[in-house]
């Protein structure tokens, strides 16, 4: 290294150096704030204003879910807990207005949304178009286990646990 490529480095740096200092003192100086006073002083609701395709909490439409496990397999976490039985066939009408069998329905149906990294994965593998993201985005809670979102009932479980032990099929028939 030459004297003058060493004074050239200082010169560079001290340069550098200058230019993002001139930059922080625009910032602080010449510019108007911009903080905004969520949630209370938003023009809008904060909904209204997210973009159309924004991952906001998962969730379950069990109506149309046809217990594939599709969406559990696809999670790369395993966030999502799907315990289900057989029942009697049915047909069921998806999103896309196609028919699909119901042969199987589930009792437990659980999103772990502490673990959940909201990546879409879940979602794209859905025939029927039950899961899907919502434009909710606050969870903010003390108890962790308020993230772990329940989309079937204690007495829609009961019901179909019956139902399935009324047709004949029990868990052990998986």
């Amino acid at each position: 290294m030459t004297i003058t490529q060493y004074f050239r480095n200082i010169r560079d740096g001290v340069s550098s150096t200058l230019t993002g200092m001139r930059i922080t003192f625009t910032h602080l100086v010449a510019r108007e704030p911009i903080t905004v006073q969520y949630p209370d002083r938003t023009a809008r609701p904060v909904r209204e204003m997210l973009p159309p395709r924004y991952r906001g909490h998962l969730h379950v439409d069990m109506e149309i879910c046809i217990s594939c496990r599709a969406c559990e397999s696809a999670c790369p976490i395993d966030c999502i807990t799907i315990e289900d039985v057989k029942i009697q066939k049915s047909s069921v009408t998806g999103v896309d207005g196609d028919t699909s069998p119901k042969v199987r329905e589930s009792f437990v149906f659980d999103i772990n949304l502490g673990k959940c990294m909201y990546c879409g994965l879940c979602v794209e593998p859905c025939p029927t178009g039950a899961i899907h993201h919502t434009t909710e985005f606050e969870g903010a809670t003390t108890n962790f286990r308020d993230l772990i979102f329940h989309f079937v009932t204690p007495e829609m479980a009961e019901r179909t646990l019956e139902k399935a032990k009324s047709q004949g099929f029990s868990l052990a028939d998986d």
